[in-house]
């Protein structure tokens, strides 16, 4: 009886994050032509915060509490998830056209905040002082408070400067949709990240209790189901952005979360409580440089990001969650 009630609850979160995603989209989209801004850069602010907002919680529940260190594996692993899954599906879908301004402006600080953030977390092995490196629990470094401040005064500075550009650089809406009001398009934001949120703690919950009534252990749940869990809203908006030809706004999404990750969740999480960076979070860091890297080059190579590329995106995220797997 159990097992059919966690069926069920599961479907139902399944259908709150398809439909608040489209509500999502559409109020977002709405917003955009108001003000006459360009989609990836909704994208790249709303719904990049939006679709973060687990994270953000997740992080700031366990900063409070003194165990921030989850931290660090929640937003590296939801990045990789974003940069290999989400954009790989969405491209094995559909080709992804990326915005000029994606490529010479957004994910440049991307790489720059991941390496930042490489260069923190890893101060004693940079400093020659960390030794154990086969121990995954070992001690590569430490993000301190004065840390934290920085990655949030250049967040705040990424944000101004986007608002800048925004204000700067309007659009003309020539689509023959008719606006909607602006109340409307806050409504049908609201609710489509409750329910995008909502929903994706509904499949998380469910899933995870599925799993181990199946004899799945708690170790691999929470390195596969969980991991993933937490990085579904971006992996639906994305693609529900791109089905309904707001690929701006999809890639803008993957793009922008990854940065609200970096420099906002791990600035406010470390500026709560000082947190250590463990081996195994030092290695997935760098992972996380390598993969971003490979995915600018796909962005790069050409206007899109086509179905071969996003197959191996998706291959190489399927290598990541075995490798972990055997890790943990």
């Amino acid at each position: 009886m159990e097992i059919i009630l966690y069926i069920l609850l599961l479907a139902i979160g399944f259908v709150l994050l398809i439909k608040g995603a489209d509500f999502f989209v559409d109020g977002s989209a709405g917003v955009a032509r108001i003000f006459k801004v360009p989609g990836v850069i909704i994208g790249l602010t709303i719904v990049a915060m939006g679709t973060s907002a687990p994270e953000l919680a997740v992080s700031v529940s366990a900063g409070l509490s003194g165990s921030n260190a989850i931290a660090v594996s929640n937003v590296v692993g939801s990045n990789i998830f974003n940069l290999l899954a989400v954009l790989g599906i969405c491209a094995m879908i559909k080709s992804l056209p990326v915005d000029s301004g994606i490529k010479k402006r957004d994910y440049p600080i991307s790489l720059v905040a991941t390496l930042i953030l490489l260069v923190l977390g890893g101060n004693l092995v940079f400093a020659g002082k960390a030794h154990d490196f086969h121990n995954v629990d070992a001690e590569a470094g430490v993000l301190f408070r004065w840390n934290g401040i920085v990655l949030i005064v250049l967040f705040i500075l990424y944000i101004a400067y986007t608002i800048y550009l925004a204000k700067k650089n309007k659009v003309e809406d020539e689509s023959d949709t008719e606006k909607l009001p602006m109340w409307k398009c806050i409504l049908l934001i609201v609710i489509g990240l409750a329910a995008i949120v909502g929903g994706g703690q509904l499949v998380v919950i469910n899933a995870k209790n599925l799993a181990l009534a199946w004899g799945m252990s708690e170790t691999l749940v929470g390195l596969t189901i969980v991991a993933i869990g937490t990085s579904l809203p971006e992996l639906v908006t994305s693609f529900v952005a791109s089905s309904k030809g707001q690929n701006g706004m999809a890639v803008g999404n993957v793009v922008g979360s990854n940065i609200f990750n970096l420099l906002l969740i791990l600035g406010v999480s470390s500026t709560i409580h000082p947190i250590t960076i463990s081996m195994a979070s030092f290695v997935d860091l760098g992972m996380l440089l390598g993969v971003s890297l490979l995915a600018y080059a796909f962005v790069c190579t050409g206007k899109k990001v086509n179905r071969w590329e996003g197959l191996t995106m998706t291959l190489l995220y399927a290598a990541y969650m075995g490798y972990s797997i055997w890790r943990g």
